[in-house]
């Protein structure tokens, strides 16, 4: 691989974990501080059930030690396999409940594109993250991107 091409990988990794960071723990934050707002602003989350504070703001804490997971893995690179294969382990079952609530008839498939960007995209982005990490890891490499 030449130096450009490890430089092009080496952004892609930044703006693949940079926005799970970023987006994970800002939609945590707003979901801490103002949950009635969050529930009434997100797309379908009205059609989800009732508004509830308290699951909101569970949910919150996580979505921003989610993100919290993503930033500390791009800043201490000997506990980034960990740090990422945890955060996505809980997205990857995120997005495949919203999957099965589809499969079982619990939601309509429309319901897909329209959670893709806060919920499969972040999921697909931990897995890629994380298998790098992980050849990375293998192939004797640099932790570091």
């Amino acid at each position: 691989m030449t130096i450009d091409n490890n430089r092009a990988i080496a952004a892609a990794v930044v703006a693949m974990a940079g926005f799970n960071g970023v987006f994970l723990s800002a939609n945590g934050l707003f979901m801490l501080i103002d949950p009635l707002t969050w529930y009434e602003l997100v797309p379908g989350v009205t059609d989800t059930g009732f508004f509830n504070q308290h699951f909101i703001r569970d949910i919150g804490m996580i979505q921003l030690f989610l993100g919290v997971a993503f930033v500390l893995g791009m800043l201490v690179p000997e506990r980034r396999i960990g740090l990422w294969a945890a955060a996505t382990a809980w997205l990857s079952a995120h997005a495949l409940f919203h999957f099965w609530e589809v499969a079982v008839g619990i939601c309509s498939p429309s319901v897909l594109p329209r959670d893709f960007p806060a919920v499969t995209l972040p999921a697909i982005l931990g897995i890629v993250l994380t298998l790098w990490a992980i050849r990375r890891s293998r192939s004797g490499q640099p932790v570091a991107a």
